[in-house]
C-alpha cells in the first residue's frame, strides 16, 4: 500500500504548459488522420482509375472481335447464298472460268475464317474480363496495416 501511494506521491501533476498543449496535439492528431484519410482516398482513385482502364481496353478488343465475328457471318450467309443458288443455275452445259460454286466456297471459306478468328478474340477477352479481380487489393491491404497498427497503438 505504501508502494502505491508512493507513486501516486512520485507523478507530477500535469503543468499548465502541458495542458495548453494538449489541444494542439488533438489538432495534430486530427491532421494526422485527415492526412491519412486523404492518402487512401487517392489511393482508392489510382486503383479504380486502373480498373476503369482495363475494362475500357478489353471491352474495345471484344467488341473488335465481335465485329470481325458479325463480318464473317455476314460472309457465310452470302457464300451460303451464292452456293444455294448453284443449285438453281442452268447453266450445267456452259463452260465457265468462274462458276457460282466457286464464289460461294471462296465466300464460305473467308466467313469461316473471320468467324473463327471473331469467336476467339471474343472467348479470349471474356476470359481476361471474367479473371480479373476490380477489387482494390493495395488499399484494403493498407486500410488493414493501419487497423492493425492503431489497435497497437491504443
Amino acid at each position: 500500500m505504501a508502494e502505491v501511494e508512493r507513486r501516486r506521491v512520485d507523478l507530477a501533476a500535469p503543468t499548465g504548459a502541458e495542458l495548453e498543449n494538449l489541444p494542439t496535439l488533438f489538432g495534430k492528431l486530427g491532421d494526422d488522420v485527415m492526412r491519412l484519410v486523404d492518402t487512401k482516398l487517392s489511393l482508392v482513385k489510382v486503383e479504380l482509375k486502373e480498373d476503369a482502364s482495363f475494362y475500357a481496353r478489353n471491352g474495345a478488343f471484344t467488341a473488335v472481335g465481335a465485329m470481325v465475328a458479325l463480318i464473317g457471318f455476314a460472309l457465310v450467309n452470302v457464300a451460303v447464298a451464292f452456293f444455294i443458288s448453284n443449285f438453281f443455275a442452268n447453266d450445267a452445259g456452259a463452260a465457265q472460268r468462274f462458276t457460282p460454286t466457286s464464289y460461294g466456297l471462296g465466300f464460305l471459306i473467308t466467313g469461316v475464317l473471320y468467324v473463327v478468328i471473331g469467336g476467339v478474340i471474343v472467348l479470349v477477352m471474356k476470359n481476361k474480363l471474367a479473371a480479373y479481380n476490380p477489387v482494390p487489393t493495395t488499399t484494403l491491404e493498407e486500410i488493414r496495416k493501419d487497423k492493425q497498427w492503431l489497435k497497437k497503438e491504443m
